[in-house]
C-alpha cells in the first residue's frame, strides 16, 4: 500500500469517525484493496462495516442485488454497474457511505471495454459519482490507480459532505 493511501485513509478514518457515519465496500478487480487501505488505520472498526468481493456477476447479483438484465445488457463494466454495486452494499452492508469499483485491470479486456477500463464509484442512498478510468498500465498499476482514486473519491465525499467547521 502506498504511503499515499495510507495518509489519505487516516483522512477519511477522521472524518467519518468525527461524522460518527459508516462504510462499505464493494469490490472486482481492486480485490479488496480499498477496504485493505481503510482497515489499515487503527480505529476503523468504529466505522468500517465491512466488504464484498464480487469477481463473477452472479456474486453481483446475489449479494449486492445488481440486476442480471443490466449485467447481461451493459456488462459488469459500466457506470450503471458500479452505481447499483454501490447501492447494493449501502443496502444489504447497512451503511451511509460505501465504495464500488468494476474493470478490467488486465491483461485481458472484455466485449464491452478495453483492458483498463475501470469505473469508480463513492456514494450515499442520496447521491452516487461515478469516475471512468481508462488507459492500461499494467494489472499491477491499474489496480493501484484504481484503488487510489477510490480513496481520493471517497475522501472529496466526505469533505463536501462535512466541511471542517460545520459537523
Amino acid at each position: 500500500m502506498s504511503v499515499q493511501a495510507k495518509v489519505i485513509s487516516r483522512e477519511i478514518s477522521e472524518y467519518l469517525w468525527r461524522a460518527g457515519k459508516t462504510l462499505s465496500t464493494a469490490e472486482s478487480c481492486t480485490s479488496g484493496l480499498v477496504a485493505a487501505a481503510i482497515t489499515a488505520v487503527p480505529g476503523a472498526s468504529n466505522f468500517f462495516r465491512g466488504g464484498v468481493i464480487t469477481y463473477v456477476n452472479e456474486l453481483k447479483e446475489q449479494l449486492l442485488g445488481v440486476p442480471k438484465e443490466m449485467l447481461d445488457e451493459k456488462g459488469a463494466v459500466s457506470e450503471d454497474v458500479a452505481r447499483a454495486m454501490v447501492n447494493g452494499a449501502l443496502e444489504h452492508l447497512q451503511t451511509d457511505y460505501a465504495v464500488a469499483v468494476t474493470g478490467f485491470a488486465g491483461p485481458g479486456g472484455g466485449p464491452e471495454a478495453p483492458v483498463g477500463t475501470i469505473f469508480v464509484a463513492v456514494g450515499t442512498k442520496d447521491e452516487v459519482i461515478v469516475r471512468e478510468l481508462t488507459g492500461d498500465d499494467g494489472r499491477e498499476e491499474n489496480v493501484a490507480h484504481a484503488t487510489l482514486v477510490a480513496l481520493k473519491m471517497l475522501l472529496e465525499k466526505l469533505k463536501n459532505d462535512f466541511p471542517v467547521g460545520e459537523e
